[in-house]
């Protein structure tokens, strides 16, 4: 048997693209997972140092985005040099960098870029918690970067795998990485706490619109019936899953390292608590409203999450519902900004529908 033709046929036998992709998606589910499992530590244990889990594999996550997105953009500025055409399906069209000095995949662009600049904030972490020892919140300045590098790089994996919807494989990955971003920025919004406290929860309203935004551009992304509810199905398994892990994950990792739980910890998942568990009712109206104007669809899903978000507090916290004021107010703003997200989500979808390559046609 010929060695070298059997690992040649293998080789073929995955479909190009798939590899350094797979790579990029994995990397932001391992900074999803490590993000959801420090913000339970936060709630649970308390403080902590740089060097912990869940730090590492925040880090790692993104390490290995952007060494993929590093190793394609190498290997596509070696191809163009050597004067050989790169196939577009490989995260995009190439695009000149640094004086044309690289050649870079669109995607793996955006997705690298991401990485690069969690690393510098990364570098601004360490030396935050040297300065001051411990972070005893989230929302840290060095922390609001890394979280905002990381969705740079997850959009990027949207987008490498948008270029190949054409495919199965690219199919899915569009709907898995949209899922992936659309939990992960849930963790975002919370900057918002920072606004003066009115008659509105902005958190709610923010959460509503990157709900919607997300939810439609990834439909548009997939550009085809049931695209949306494909996104909020994967949200929804995400959410069940991390419902799980995050509480068991902080216990395990205080049991190892010798710290105590808090004894007040109420066992509520902190990330997958933010997740609006209407989600799929928002997919369902998107779907129903797909032939109308993105602002019908996306006003309808923005007053959706908010009438449902004090309900999901309640249920989750057992706390009591908000004033009459506040909340009509609330979702007012949410159905306004949910109406803009609708716009802006499906004109996102579009752009990313246009990196994939154009389907030649043959003339009679």
């Amino acid at each position: 048997m010929d060695l070298t033709a059997s690992v040649a046929a293998e080789a073929r036998s995955v479909p190009k693209g798939l590899v350094p992709a797979s790579f990029v998606l994995g990397g932001t589910f391992l900074s999803l997972v490590g993000l959801t499992w420090d913000i339970q530590w936060h709630s649970d244990v308390g403080p902590d140092t740089f060097f912990t889990m869940p730090h590492l594999f925040l880090y790692s996550g993104s390490a290995v985005a952007g060494i993929a997105s590093l190793v394609v953009v190498l290997m596509t500025t070696a191809a163009q040099r050597r004067g050989q055409r790169t196939d577009p399906i490989v995260g995009g069209r190439a695009v000149g960098v640094f004086g044309r000095t690289f050649a870079a995949p669109v995607g793996y662009l955006i997705s690298g870029i991401g990485a690069a600049s969690f690393l510098l904030y990364g570098l601004w972490d360490q030396w935050w918690h040297g300065l001051y020892g411990f972070d005893a919140v989230i929302a840290s300045p060095p922390h609001i970067g890394l979280l905002l590098s990381v969705s740079i790089t997850m959009v990027g994996a949207v987008m490498v795998f948008a270029t190949a919807r054409e495919h199965r494989w690219g199919l899915f990955g569009t709907i898995g990485s949209a899922a992936v971003l659309l939990s992960f920025s849930m963790v975002t919004v919370l900057g918002l706490q920072a606004l003066p406290r009115g008659t509105v929860d902005s958190v709610d309203v923010g959460v509503a619109f990157m709900s919607v935004l997300i939810l439609l551009m990834g439909a548009g992304a997939v550009g085809r019936r049931g695209g949306a509810l494909a996104v909020a199905a994967v949200v929804a398994v995400l959410q069940a899953v991390f419902w799980w892990f995050s509480p068991w994950a902080a216990e395990v990792y205080a049991d190892a390292t010798g710290l105590p739980v808090r004894d007040y910890v109420d066992g509520v998942p902190a990330l997958p608590s933010m997740i609006p568990m209407c989600l799929l009712i928002v997919a369902v109206a998107v779907e129903l409203l797909r032939k109308l104007p993105a602002a019908v669809a996306g006003a309808v899903g923005g007053l959706i999450v908010t009438v449902c978000a004090p309900l999901q507090t309640s249920l989750v916290y057992g706390a009591s519902l908000p004033d009459t004021t506040p909340y009509v107010f609330t979702v007012l703003l949410g159905t306004v900004f949910g109406a803009l997200a609708g716009l802006l989500g499906r004109r996102f979808g579009q752009m990313l529908r246009h990196l994939a390559p154009a389907k030649e046609t043959s003339h009679a």
